[in-house]
């Protein structure tokens, strides 16, 4: 073989500068996230939900908006409202703590928000009595009157 002498040595430096990323992070992982879990049960077991939540939303999808079928019957047989906003959402109230913390670390952006507005985290105070709301009469404790109303 012409130049050996140069071209083994080349392809070894090759080689290990190739590896050189599977070398340096050999043996470092990065824990995965524990996202902050609701107290109660969830619709399907924890495991099932770690590794087929986007399925069973997609399939709620369907069953809700091409079907019309809003109750989600579980393995077990509990019935569960369809939907992420008054279904997931209710006991999973922090989109940033729960939903962003997985997905962040496994990089990956889901499409759900692109339809739905993502849960308020911000606490509000009552609304101001502006001008506007007296013009058209408005209560400004609206909100709290219907809450005893429910």
């Amino acid at each position: 073989m012409y130049n050996s002498d140069k071209v083994i040595p080349g392809i070894i430096i090759f080689v290990l500068f190739v590896t050189l990323p599977i070398w340096w992070n050999h043996g470092k992982t990065v824990a995965a996230p524990q996202p902050e879990l609701p107290q109660g049960r969830c619709v399907e077991s924890k495991e099932y939900m770690r590794s087929h939540h986007m399925q069973l939303l997609n399939q709620w999808r369907n069953m809700a908006i091409r079907d019309g079928m809003r109750v989600y019957t579980s393995s077990d047989g509990a019935r569960f409202w369809i939907g992420l906003q008054n279904g997931c959402m209710k006991c999973h109230h922090d989109k940033s703590k729960f939903c962003d913390r997985c997905h962040q670390f496994a990089a990956v952006e889901p499409y759900c928000w692109n339809c739905h507005i993502p849960p308020e985290t911000k606490k509000f105070g009552p609304p101001k009595a502006t001008k506007l709301l007296k013009l058209f009469h408005v209560p400004v404790t609206l909100g709290d009157s219907q809450e005893g109303e429910e």
